[in-house]
């Protein structure tokens, strides 16, 4: 299985770089599975509580591409703390063009 480097900003601006993150797993389960503070994923993935909703940094936006009508949905619940660069770790499955993705986790809900 073929493996990326991400990494994601806490809250407190300590940075988690995981260098071998799988490619077809979500950011979310790697996330979690790496213990970085403010990825819960309470949802499972479901892509229905924004608990893993982190900011994409600009240079990654267009690789990442746009949140999908679901996806939208449930950034909508947290409209108090949306940017344009949202998105839901769960849904950003990890694959080889996101080899150094880097993101911000969004504060608590």
């Amino acid at each position: 299985m073929n493996t990326v480097t991400v990494t994601l900003v806490q809250q407190d601006g300590v940075e988690v770089t995981i260098p071998n993150a799988p490619t077809g797993a979500s950011l979310m389960e790697v996330a979690k599975a790496n213990a970085v503070e403010g990825i819960l994923g309470e949802c499972g993935g479901a892509c229905a509580c924004a608990t893993c909703h982190v900011y994409v940094d600009p240079q990654w936006q267009e690789a990442v591409g746009p949140p999908d009508v679901l996806e939208e949905m449930t950034l909508d619940g947290v409209s108090h703390i949306l940017r344009d660069n949202s998105r839901l770790g769960c849904q950003i499955l990890l694959r080889e063009e996101l080899d150094g993705l880097r993101v911000a986790v969004a504060p608590p809900q």
